[in-house]
């Protein structure tokens, strides 16, 4: 059972993340210092560090539980889907309960514009690819295990990893690009570049067979 500290403590955090998502997207990235973020909080620079490595912890805090929030959808994908069809529902069905991610810290709008900041910072951008081929190595062995694959010895889950996450980068860049900015639109282009790959992913997986 959560404990009265462990609710204090998740509220402080909440609380500082909300703000600092808010001045972001309102004031800039880069005109938004540590201290801007503690003093709206009414807490000291000291405890926001307590729970954020740095304005760029903060930053991508959000992306954090998505994709966290994502992989354990692929994970629970039913065992007879073929691996690009559980990546697929899992990020329709990642897009369809947004809210529920978080709507505890901000609105589903507002992560979308705080989704916009961070394309548009070269720092952030840069972290955030980072991050995203860490993620990308998590979503290839949990596509192997679901197979009962080795991925080093079968490049199959981590090429259909990394041509998911191609598709998505580019579904980001035209939704940016369109300008319309609402949640359908992002779901919609979704879906439409995910019908153009091609069947060598797409279907169930015979045994591999190096050439």
């Amino acid at each position: 059972m959560e404990t009265l500290r462990e609710r204090k403590k998740q509220r402080t955090r909440e609380a500082l993340l909300r703000v600092a998502i808010e001045l972001f997207t309102t004031r800039g990235y880069e005109q938004t210092t540590v201290d801007d973020i503690a003093d709206a909080v009414g807490v000291s620079q000291r405890t926001f560090f307590r729970y954020f490595a740095g304005k760029e912890d903060a930053a991508l805090a959000l992306d954090e539980m998505t994709v966290a929030h994502f992989v354990d959808a692929v994970r629970a994908r039913p065992a007879h889907e073929p691996p690009l069809e559980a990546l697929r529902q899992a990020v329709l069905q990642g897009w369809d309960t947004l809210h529920e991610v978080v709507e505890s810290v901000v609105s589903v709008e507002r992560f979308l514009r705080m989704y916009r900041v961070i394309e548009s910072t070269p720092v952030l951008l840069a972290a955030h690819l980072r991050r995203s081929m860490e993620s990308e190595e998590v979503l290839a062995r949990v596509l192997a295990e679901r197979e009962g694959l080795d991925p080093e010895t079968d490049p199959r889950p981590r090429l259909t990893v990394a041509a998911f996450g191609a598709v998505m980068r580019v579904t980001e860049r035209q939704w940016l690009a369109e300008g319309n900015f609402s949640l359908a639109a992002m779901r919609e282009l979704t879906v439409s570049h995910l019908e153009l790959l091609g069947p060598a992913l797409a279907g169930k997986w015979p045994p591999y067979t190096k050439l």
